[in-house]
């Protein structure tokens, strides 16, 4: 785009880069100053696959959609609790059908229940990233360039077409610019003369408020696809036994936990500050629980198929509210579970000769595959149900692995040499064989039980925290630049005749800069310009015009 001094312009600039004359328009038509006029990247060049992209992510229109978009998901992650806060040790398919029946089924076939941490999710929340960028680099280039090189004496065109504008005739041209310059700096306006002519500026750097916010959001986006990455973000739940070392999750199973003992303390209901609370009501009302661990780091040189060996890190106490901190991760006092059953015993009768044939204990979390029994005989366990149930099918299954409802099927071998098979569970025992069958030889009875505590642990870490803290913080000193502190500019230019131009411009807060013009016209001999946006303004302009 040729201007009419000879200067050649990209396509899409508006306002010539040389002597400010607008390209597009007609004379009647206000300027649009959003990015001074200056041509951007996206309206430049559209012929290649580049450049299609970049004009497709520097739409505004575009981030738009990706910010509803993921509101409308983000929205949809609420309605019922996600993955990550159901009762810890839930199975989340069992749990949301029967909670929610066929509405929190479709929710968790669809994958709702774990929105924040999906795929999908993330490569919204990079398209929003990427949009945020190539939408503030294709306007933050040109806008910095043209109000870096802008010149003090504009074109006519240019000064007719800003919002604020009015000429006044004068006495004294040199005198009155004078008088008014200093009235500017009094008001802290930056001056910049050019034959005669005064551009007066405040405040340019709230320009870029805007800029620094997609900086801190751009900060903040990356934070929050990095807990997308292994190492980085944890957030996971631990049930250890007392007694019990295990791998703390997260940790690629270089550091191990051990429950010592789990304690829980109660209130003293005769205590005088609890009187008139507790009185009648059977619930426990819990003071504290606690967790006495052990931290354990492995060590690397362990030999490959042997038990790693552990060292011995500290001694803690995890309590409520109390946790415990180590090389970025932390670990809470979350849940507790009093008199998990342990360990089952069974005593085993030769029903022939009604003698005792022996007796064995089975661990329920880590059981053997067989027991001998006094006689010299073995038991075998067949099959086992952790925490039994009969599923759709009528088939015996487990519902998980916690010895919730332990049941058996154990295996033994008559002196004839026949298999015998046996079900035994809390309150059920019976013999799997034919009718017509004799009964078997062996008679299993429940003996007697063994419990322990079982304390629930939330083990934490977030390396992406920083990059949220930094990212919403420069988010937030981006919002108070451009919120608080508009860019203001007053042209003060001669015309052929040695009247004065006058024109204003600002990004916000028109009112304000208005104002200051009214006090600058009340001290010199200045006409107060006119907003060419009031209703009053033509008749008023063609009056000036006509006096």
């Amino acid at each position: 785009m040729k201007c009419e001094c000879g200067h050649t312009n990209p396509y899409g600039t508006e306002v010539c880069a040389s002597c400010g004359k607008p390209l597009t328009g007609d004379n009647k038509e206000l300027l649009n100053m959003r990015y001074e006029g200056a041509a951007r990247r996206s309206q430049t060049y559209n012929r290649s696959m580049i450049d299609k992209i970049w004009n497709f992510f520097s739409s505004v229109k575009v981030g738009i959609s990706i910010i509803v978009i993921l509101l409308f998901a983000s929205a949809i992650g609420t309605i019922f609790p996600q993955e990550l806060f159901i009762p810890p040790g839930e199975d989340a398919a069992t749990f949301y059908y029967d909670e929610y029946g066929w509405a929190g089924e479709l929710y968790y076939m669809l994958g709702f229940h774990n929105l924040y941490g999906s795929w999908w999710y993330m490569l919204l929340i990079a398209a929003l990233g990427v949009s945020i960028l190539i939408a503030s680099i294709d306007r933050f280039f040109p806008l910095y360039k043209a109000l870096k090189s802008q010149r003090v004496t504009r074109h006519h065109n240019f000064m007719k077409r800003q919002r604020v504008f009015g000429t006044s005739a004068v006495e004294d041209a040199d005198e009155t610019m004078n008088k008014a310059k200093g009235l500017l700096k009094k008001k802290r306006y930056n001056i910049f003369e050019e034959n005669g002519n005064i551009l007066a500026e405040k405040s340019r750097w709230a320009r870029w408020g805007p800029y620094v916010n997609h900086i801190g959001l751009i900060i903040f986006l990356v934070g929050a696809m990095l807990r997308f990455f292994p190492g980085m973000y944890i957030d996971e739940n631990m049930w250890v036994r007392e007694g019990e070392t295990v791998p703390i999750p997260g940790t690629s199973e270089e550091y191990y936990l051990e429950n010592k003992q789990f304690d829980l303390e109660l209130y003293d209901e005769a205590d005088e500050r609890f009187q008139g609370v507790m009185e009648g009501s059977d619930a426990e009302h819990i003071e504290t629980f606690r967790t006495h661990s052990s931290l354990y780091l492995a060590q690397e040189d362990t030999t490959v198929g042997a038990e790693r060996e552990l060292d011995l890190l500290s001694e803690d106490e995890i309590e409520v509210n109390q946790p415990l901190y180590f090389d970025s991760y932390s670990i809470y006092q979350l849940d507790y579970k009093l008199n998990e059953l342990k360990a089952m015993t069974f005593d085993v009768e030769d029903q022939e000769s009604g003698e005792a044939a022996g007796t064995f204990t089975v661990d329920l979390n880590n059981p053997e595959d067989y027991y001998e029994l006094d006689n010299g005989d073995q038991v075998y366990i067949y099959d086992y149900f952790a925490n039994f149930m009969i599923n759709d099918e009528g088939v015996p299954t487990t519902e998980n692995n916690v010895p919730d409802n332990p049941a058996f099927i154990f295996q033994t071998e008559n002196d004839a040499g026949e298999e015998e098979l046996t079900f035994i569970r809390i309150q059920r025992n019976f013999e799997i064989r034919d009718e017509e069958d004799d009964p078997h030889q062996y008679a299993f009875s429940f003996a007697g039980i063994d419990t322990n505590h079982v304390t629930g642990l939330k083990v934490r870490k977030d390396l992406t925290l920083p990059f949220l803290i930094v990212g919403g913080s420069i988010f937030l000193i981006g919002l108070v630049q451009g919120s608080y502190w508009p860019h203001r500019r007053i042209w003060l230019q001669r015309d052929a005749d040695q009247n004065i131009m006058i024109a204003a411009h600002t990004n916000k807060n028109w009112e304000s800069i208005k104002k200051e013009i009214r006090e600058l016209a009340q001290e010199t001999e200045l006409e107060e310009p006119l907003d060419q946006t009031d209703k009053e303004y033509e008749e008023e302009y063609e009056e000036r015009d006509r006096l």
